[in-house]
């Protein structure tokens, strides 16, 4: 006889894992991870590669020597937390301001809740918000593109386009609409930023190659991006073309990273379809009005960290079952 065995989120069945999930998202990820090392050079690699060793060595010490448990990093969930941070960071950050982030993300993210399946908090983004917090200056001192130059903490910096949207959005400075990219400079990741606001379309291909291939569904997504566009549309500043600027909404910041890889975390996302809509419309309502009326000129963080907080709630909305009697 099997025995019945009761194990936390998330629950993998058909023949899926928790590992081979985690290393489904990590394969779609790397297109956008290529384009950001074509553009930030060694900064993108070394960024990256202290993240996820911070972030499976803070996990591995923590359930080693804290909670007395048998380690779990064999099934990546640290190994794609610490690439996720990494994509929500500049590219030239000084490497112990990384360290400390993973260690937060890790740390207080994850483990601090019992470890994978129990945090209600996305780690990467709780990691990525403390070090915005606490090294504001650092974490909004974006390069600009240079490729294999060499550089990494002297790296040449400049205004990320959100910047530049921001000053439109909130002080009709139309001037400002002159210095922000083309749509495909946009789309193809020739921008500022961190490693993943670079280029929409590896981030794009990643996402519908996640949901072809049912690792996530449409849901969350969909329901962010039309959101945003939505709303950029009946906001669009006077004298500004509606269609460009929400293009430029959609393809500039953490739009779609946030919406394919950050949001849709099984753990921390709701269950049922309803659930996720209504999410993901959250999600892309808060983005906004951080960006068009908030101090700072992104929202993706606070937005899914906030909706984090609604899942239990959203989780209760379920179908009916069959033959059941209304109350």
């Amino acid at each position: 006889m099997k025995n019945l065995i009761v194990a936390p989120a998330p629950h993998a069945h058909s023949g899926d894992s928790v590992r081979k999930n985690m290393l489904l998202v990590i394969v779609a990820l790397l297109p956008a991870y290529l384009v950001s090392v074509l553009m930030f050079g060694w900064g993108a690699l070394i960024t990256a590669l202290i993240s996820i060793v911070a972030c499976m060595g803070a996990e591995w010490l923590i359930a080693k020597f804290v909670l007395k448990e048998q380690p779990t990093i064999g099934d990546c969930s640290a190994l794609l937390t610490g690439l996720l941070l990494a994509f929500n960071l500049p590219s030239n950050l000084p490497w112990w301001i990384v360290v400390i982030g993973a260690v937060v993300a890790i740390g207080v993210g994850k483990m601090s809740f019992g470890g994978l399946g129990q945090n209600p908090f996305n780690p990467a983004l709780v990691g990525r918000v403390f070090l915005l917090i606490s090294f504001p200056v650092q974490m909004t001192t974006w390069p600009r593109p240079l490729g294999f130059s060499g550089a990494y903490v002297d790296a040449e910096t400049g205004a990320t386009p959100l910047y530049y949207l921001k000053q439109v959005t909130k002080h009709s400075d139309l001037a400002a609409m002159e210095k922000l990219p083309q749509l495909w400079d946009a789309f193809i990741g020739m921008m500022g930023g961190s490693l993943g606001e670079v280029c929409a379309l590896a981030l794009l291909v990643g996402g519908l190659f996640l949901i072809c291939a049912r690792v996530i569904t449409w849901h969350i997504p969909v329901s962010i991006l039309a959101t945003m566009a939505v709303f950029a549309l009946l906001t669009t500043p006077e004298g500004v073309c509606p269609w460009n600027y929400t293009a430029l909404t959609l393809l500039t910041g953490g739009a779609m990273l946030g919406a394919f890889f950050m949001a849709t975390d099984y753990v921390t996302s709701p269950m049922v379809g309803w659930g996720k809509i209504i999410f993901g419309v959250g999600i892309g309502l808060i983005v906004m009005v951080i960006r068009t009326w908030g101090a700072y000129p992104e929202g993706m963080s606070f937005a899914i960290l906030i909706m984090n907080a609604t899942v239990p709630l959203l989780n209760k909305i379920r179908p009916k079952r069959f033959g059941e009697k209304k109350k």
